[in-house]
């Protein structure tokens, strides 16, 4: 299985007329990127915008801009794309294109390709406000949502008109991220609920300090990523972080190490597999000023150990046999293997996942990892310099192998990671 959700997936992307189609440009490039086949449908009146040659410059292949120009011979071109499709996307999708799906009218080559394909169909409309906030847009929208329509934007911001309001196409990445979550429904991870500790704790000092570490939380936030992208119902508990949670997923912050404990107790009965990826703060001040210190105060500060999170899920698994799966991370610069060992079997994990801090590539605040995986039966996987999504669908793919292993009441491919 490919770590890439939108590779080789056939998506067929129908353009509308307004200004926004600039933004369907990008669209196109990011999916040509994924390495997804995009098939581009235009409306005549998005040609006043953009012509046709763009979107097949870049795609690759012609885009249909008639409906009879899908007739080849035999077979009925719109009905022949409909079935292929893996995803339709609309983007931009005009007030007056949304009317028309809303009636069910099929006389270009997107409205008739959406009244024939079975395909998840996304929509993102873009509009001046007032055009959207209008009763007949809305009626026409709540009609499409009723059929199952999935809907991103519009986003609040300037429009062309020059007015700020409700009306901006959605961001292309932000899109794309939908697109994902609609794929991964029905993925070899549905129906499991996954929670994931990222990012680094925060113990204050005083107003102004803290006591950190170098965690950025993309580690984690790839995990939670491709979590989703399998299909897994995912709760991410979060501290401090350079990069944002994925869509798609339960966002739980939690600043300090009590924050911490607090969020992953309270959520262990819902949770099949808990993944402690957060640097988590060892130590944390003995007391927290209201004020900010002042140089003439020094600087000794007395500390005391912070709560251990790991040992408390292991002390509550042994009354609930929940989560079914612990897995920890083990940042080490030093007898590496023997350290992460000891981790293993002092917080009772399943396996835990090493990485030596002390290399440039890998570990914090860097988008590569290079990662040991160990399981609870002895076994090592060493994996090369990844990047940490890829690397995060290993440890997923040896999670999977456990829970099938374990036959602990998991069947993959039931549920969705979407309500």
């Amino acid at each position: 299985m490919s770590t890439n959700l939108l590779a080789d997936k056939r998506i067929l992307l129908g353009i509308t007329g307004g200004i926004a189609v600039y933004k369907s440009v990008d669209l196109c490039s990011k999916l040509v990127q994924t390495g997804a086949h995009v098939q581009v449908l235009m409306t005549q009146s998005a040609q006043k915008f953009v012509t046709a040659l763009s979107f097949g410059a870049i795609c690759g292949q012609q885009p249909v801009t008639d409906l009879w120009q899908l007739y080849e011979g035999a077979k009925i071109g719109h009905v022949t794309l409909a079935h292929q499709a893996d995803a339709f996307v609309i983007a931009p999708l005009t007030a007056h294109t949304l009317a028309r799906l809303a009636q069910g009218m099929a006389d270009d080559p997107i409205t008739a390709t959406t009244l024939s394909t079975r395909a998840p169909l996304l929509v993102a409309p873009a509009m001046e406000h007032n055009m959207w906030q209008h009763a007949a847009t809305q009626a026409n929208l709540q009609t499409l949502v009723g059929r199952g329509v999935n809907v991103v934007g519009p986003e609040q911001g300037r429009l062309a008109s020059g007015a700020m309001g409700m009306g901006r196409m959605a961001d292309p990445l932000t899109i794309l991220e939908h697109l994902r979550m609609l794929l991964a429904r029905n993925g070899p991870l549905s129906g499991l609920r996954i929670t994931i500790t990222a990012g680094g704790t925060r113990e204050w000092v005083d107003p102004v300090r803290f006591m950190g570490n170098r965690s950025s939380g993309k580690m984690g936030v790839a995990l939670a990523r491709v979590a989703r992208d399998q299909g897994a119902q995912v709760n991410l508990i979060y501290g401090a972080m350079t990069v944002p949670p994925p869509l798609g997923v339960t966002q739980i912050e939690a600043a300090r190490a009590e924050d911490m404990l607090h969020a992953v107790l309270a959520i262990l009965p819902q949770t099949d597999v808990l993944i402690s990826a957060a640097a988590i703060a060892d130590f944390r001040p003995v007391t927290t000023h209201a004020s900010k210190l002042k140089k003439e105060t020094g600087v000794g500060i007395a500390l005391e150990r912070t709560p251990d999170v790991l040992k408390a899920v292991a002390e509550a698994r042994q009354h609930s046999n929940m989560p079914k799966l612990v897995v920890g991370f083990a940042a080490e610069t030093s007898d590496l293997l023997a350290n992460a060992r000891r981790k293993l079997e002092r917080k009772n994990l399943d396996m835990i996942v090493l990485n030596d801090i002390t290399a440039a590539d890998a570990g914090f605040a860097v988008d590569t990892n290079r990662v040991i995986i160990i399981t609870r039966d002895g076994s090592v996987e060493k994996l090369p310099l990844l990047d940490k999504e890829t690397v995060a669908f290993n440890i997923l793919h040896r999670i999977r192998g456990l829970m099938g292993a374990q036959s602990i009441g998991w069947s993959p491919g039931a549920g969705s990671v979407l309500s």
